[in-house]
């Protein structure tokens, strides 16, 4: 059988590596995606490698972005985001991927998708459908293109690049509705073999937990191999995600947040303290405070956007565990993570009368095309055949 082929670009946003699509050019039949992403990934990979797609055997290699034209009118592009399970066949769009985000307006702007001068500072609005959320990507253009040197360096990526300005903007209940999605900074969770867990529930820009290291019996500075050998820590760690969405309203039992893995992110975190790095160490005064996240069952090399962005959020809400950890104040919050440190910045506006509100959580990122043209890969089923070509069917 004939391999199939769809135009697509590979990118790098941040920390992470995706396959980008326009929209025209899948399915117009969003259900037909999931198959086709599913192969070119590479996916579902016992051996956990995906060396028969595109992906890279860790969840931060395994996504896909289709960018189209905006369906609000205060956005310029539609962007939807899927993470590909590695090992098994899933597909998962209940939630955004930060790092990725950063890319969609460049890669906008250089396919003509969007309207804006061919030199100088641009602002293109992103609108993630994933969490029905508006993005403010600012970034720089020359002579028409993205710019993509320049002197920016981001912990875990090799080199320095553009800045690219990500403003989440109103990031507060992306999939609750509630920045506080139980009403409270801090709760106890009750966890099946743990028992009571303090636990902060924060829903900005992407749905997060937040829980301290102790409770765990961890310092909050092992690195990604520590974590990912300590099978009985990561049994630990889903089933407090497990019981969060139950209580952020997520889910409805432990087993059905089993079948949504990406949200919400579980982390532990930890107050400063002198702490190694993939690459080296910090010293406690380097940071405000630091975290290790999970995402889809792997310990994160670097904390995901959307994550650092939620607690950064979670660090100005007063009461809450990462504030009471954190020795950031007003100035922007350096968050330790086993790459290095990323730096965010947020707003959260506290009415006396009303719930708290997130006005912006803020991060600068780098990001640059990897290469263009077609992705090949091999039909699953004769429903995603397309012509004679061995193109797809697609919305025009």
């Amino acid at each position: 059988m004939a391999l199939m082929r769809i135009p697509a670009t590979f990118m790098r946003g941040g920390t992470s590596k995706a396959v980008v699509f326009k929209r025209r050019d899948l399915p117009v039949d969003p259900k037909d995606w999931d198959a086709i992403f599913l192969a070119v990934m590479g996916s579902p990979d016992p051996s956990g490698r995906q060396l028969d797609g595109m992906g890279g055997g860790i969840s931060s290699l395994s996504k896909i972005c289709v960018v189209g034209p905006s369906s609000r009118p205060d956005a310029d592009l539609d962007y939807t985001f899927a993470q590909v399970s590695v090992r098994s066949a899933s597909v998962d769009y209940s939630g955004n991927c930060g790092n990725m985000s950063s890319a969609m307006g460049p890669f906008a702007a250089d396919e003509g998708l969007v309207d804006v001068p061919a030199n100088g500072e641009v602002m293109v609005r992103v609108h993630n459908t994933n969490t029905n959320k508006v993005i403010h990507a600012r970034f720089t253009m020359t002579d028409g293109v993205a710019e993509v040197a320049g002197d920016l360096a981001i912990d875990g990526v090799s080199g320095t690049g553009a800045p690219i300005k990500l403003e989440f903007r109103d990031p507060g209940g992306s999939k609750t509705g509630r920045l506080l999605p139980t009403g409270k900074p801090l709760d106890l969770l009750d966890v099946q073999g743990l028992g009571a867990v303090e636990a902060s529930m924060v829903d900005a820009a992407n749905p997060c937990v937040f829980v301290p290291a102790a409770a765990l019996g961890k310092r909050g500075d092992e690195l990604p191999q520590d974590l990912e050998a300590d099978a009985e820590f990561l049994s630990r760690m889903e089933a407090i995600r497990c019981a969060a969405s139950v209580a952020m309203g997520l889910s409805s039992s432990p087993a059905q947040a089993a079948t949504i893995p990406s949200v919400p992110k579980v982390a532990m975190i930890a107050a400063p303290i002198d702490a190694p790095t993939l690459s080296g160490s910090l010293k406690a005064a380097d940071y405000d405070i630091g975290v290790r996240m999970i995402s889809v069952g792997q310990p994160h090399r670097a904390v995901p956007i959307t994550g650092a962005v939620c607690l950064g959020v979670a660090v100005r809400v007063p009461g809450s565990l990462p504030a009471r950890l954190a020795t950031a104040s007003e100035r922007p919050i350096r968050i330790a993570q086993p790459s290095g440190v990323v730096v965010v910045d947020a707003k959260v506006i506290l009415a006396a009368d009303g719930p708290a509100t997130a006005e912006y959580g803020a991060v600068y990122r780098t990001a640059r095309r990897l290469f263009e043209g077609v992705v090949c890969f091999r039909p699953v089923s004769a429903s995603h055949q397309g012509a004679a070509d061995d193109r797809v069917a697609v919305a025009e």
